[in-house]
């Protein structure tokens, strides 16, 4: 969307009248959007840095582990519309009740799983097959908390993205590296890569990874 003069990414509201972090609302045509703020969300860092495709569609299901409070799965609740699903996988108790309060209340298409990422067959009685899996969890065996996901839920034509956040796998090495090895060890478990995008200077030492199963 064009506003003041310059383009801004937005989504269209799926719970117009309604704002999860502070966003601005437009209406355009008798719509709301929602803007989409870069340095708040890294899904909108990786597409404003130019991610080739977005694997996420209206009426898709989409696992999204690391919800945290809700801001970047908020998008992605307008962009899958009422037709499609998003099972947000939080374990921070405050983020958790961020989550429910500011993002899922008003969203009946969010799941909200308070649960460990780390253990995806603790949630398997609530998710089902998804398209694609998003990864934000900051963890040092990141891709690998990713793979088992990706194993047990996501569907044979399904796409992942995830977000690598350089410091949380080690502070002392170069963020390429670590991208690299990152990218190596869901390789190693069978999955493609298509690509890698940093994220500076939205996000600084962060790359996302976009591959499939």
């Amino acid at each position: 969307m064009v506003r003041e003069g310059r383009e801004r990414l937005a989504t269209l509201s799926q719970a117009p009248g309604t704002s999860v972090y502070g966003e601005d609302l437009v209406e355009i045509d008798d719509k709301q959007y929602r803007v989409w703020d870069p340095f708040r969300s890294k899904l909108a860092a990786a597409i404003l840095k130019g991610l080739s495709e977005v694997p996420i569609s209206n009426g898709d299901k989409i696992l999204y582990l690391g919800a945290a409070s809700g801001t970047t799965a908020s998008h992605v609740s307008d962009i899958v519309g009422e037709r499609g699903r998003v099972y947000c996988i939080e374990f921070a108790q405050r983020s958790f009740r961020d989550l429910v309060n500011n993002g899922c209340r008003d969203r009946p298409n969010m799941t909200p799983i308070f649960q460990d990422a780390r253990f995806p067959t603790r949630y398997r009685s609530i998710v089902q097959e998804v398209d694609t899996i998003y990864s934000d969890v900051a963890q040092p065996d990141q891709a690998r908390i990713l793979s088992e996901n990706i194993q047990t839920y996501l569907k044979d034509s399904g796409d992942f993205l995830m977000a690598v956040k350089a410091r949380s796998v080690d502070v002392s090495r170069d963020p390429s590296a670590i991208f690299n090895q990152e990218k190596q060890v869901l390789e190693s478990k069978g999955h493609r890569i298509a690509e890698m995008i940093r994220l500076d200077p939205f996000e600084m030492d962060h790359c996302m990874i976009r591959g499939s199963k």
